[in-house]
């Protein structure tokens, strides 16, 4: 009796020693499976998957085949399953590795671990061209951002309109997914104008008797005016002691703007003469919105604006870029004269 024991018990213990074999083989083999790579760049710097707000498993699938670098889609739709990635699939623009396995590949794509792009603006005049640059970059539709600049029931959200919107944006150098929504880029941009109107800048305006739009918007015609950093806190003077006397801005670039030709270097009577609420020429105070996209330094230079006595400022007949001021209308004639010459004798006549 104890020998038919003896034999079940060595039987059964030889039975859960192949039974551990077996299952630590295939345990091995389970993790050098998972462990193995599955993405191959074959020589490759650098490869990009793109996955469209949307997608499904089987588009991220079909793009990592398409895209030449999946050496086991088996294994990967393995992994997937067992991490739920087939019903987790989040939109981005990743980065992938050369070499990844199936677990490191999930575990990118399933927590949405995409890289930051950088996106730069400036020397703007129009929203729409802004439209179009966050467009190539990100992933929203041009058209569906430029429709919301257009769009008064939204912006007004905002606090603007689709004449003042555009002062909503600082040139600068931001950080964005690629994933990026229309409405949460506007969202973000309004965020990053209400970083940029610190309390000192707000309250500079402020004792200037201008709102930030009013700032602004002199920005747009400052920096409109010349490109030399060194004059625009004194364009500016000029301007805000026109404002405060209740003069007429007669500021050309207001009237270029009217007339829609901004390759125009001759302002002559003609364009003064444009009815339009942006042609300072015509009508009193500021324009009902900003002319361009004004650069964090140009609307500085307006807060910090040079305190004098000028009225008036004309371009020097020298091709510098720089400016006469001048204090009377009868200084600033000859001055105008001498810059009108300047423009005959080089026969530009518009």
């Amino acid at each position: 009796m104890s020998k038919g024991i003896s034999k079940k018990r060595l039987f059964v213990y030889t039975l859960i020693a192949l039974l551990l074999t077996v299952g630590s083989f295939a345990a091995i083999y389970v993790y050098k499976e998972f462990s193995k790579p599955i993405i191959d760049f074959h020589g490759a710097k650098r490869v990009e998957l793109i996955i469209p707000t949307g997608s499904d498993f089987d588009y991220v699938s079909k793009e990592l085949k398409e895209l030449g670098v999946l050496t086991d889609e088996q294994l990967f739709r393995i992994m997937a399953k067992k991490k739920n990635y087939q019903n987790k699939v989040k939109a981005g623009k990743y980065v992938l590795q050369d070499k990844m396995t199936a677990n490191a590949l999930i575990n990118m794509l399933r927590s949405g671990n995409q890289p930051e792009l950088t996106f730069t603006f400036n020397n703007i005049r129009f929203v729409d061209k802004l439209a179009g640059l966050a467009g190539r970059k990100l992933e929203l539709d041009s058209a569906d951002l430029s429709k919301l600049f257009h769009d008064d029931a939204y912006t007004d959200q905002f606090g603007f309109n689709n004449q003042t919107i555009i002062a909503m944006f600082i040139p600068n150098t931001y950080h964005f997914y690629w994933n990026t929504s229309a409405d949460q880029f506007m969202k973000r941009m309004f965020d990053e104008y209400n970083k940029f109107w610190t309390s000192a800048r707000v309250k500079k305006a402020n004792e200037m008797g201008l709102s930030k739009l009013d700032v602004s918007i002199l920005a747009s015609i400052v920096q409109e005016e010349t490109n030399k950093t060194e004059e625009m806190s004194r364009i500016a003077g000029v301007y805000i002691n026109r404002l405060h006397r209740g003069m007429l801005l007669q500021a050309d670039p207001t009237a270029r703007f009217a007339y829609g030709d901004f390759s125009v270097k001759r302002v002559t009577f003609n364009y003064t003469k444009i009815d339009s609420p942006y042609n300072t020429y015509m009508y009193k105070g500021l324009p009902p919105g900003p002319i361009c996209m004004p650069n964090p330094i140009t609307i500085d230079k307006v807060l910090n604006y040079e305190k004098h006595d000028y009225l008036f400022f004309c371009a020097k007949p020298d091709n510098s870029g720089l400016h006469a001021f001048a204090k009377t209308n009868a200084e600033h004639n000859r001055n105008a004269k001498a810059y009108h010459d300047y423009l005959d004798k080089h026969r530009i006549r518009y």
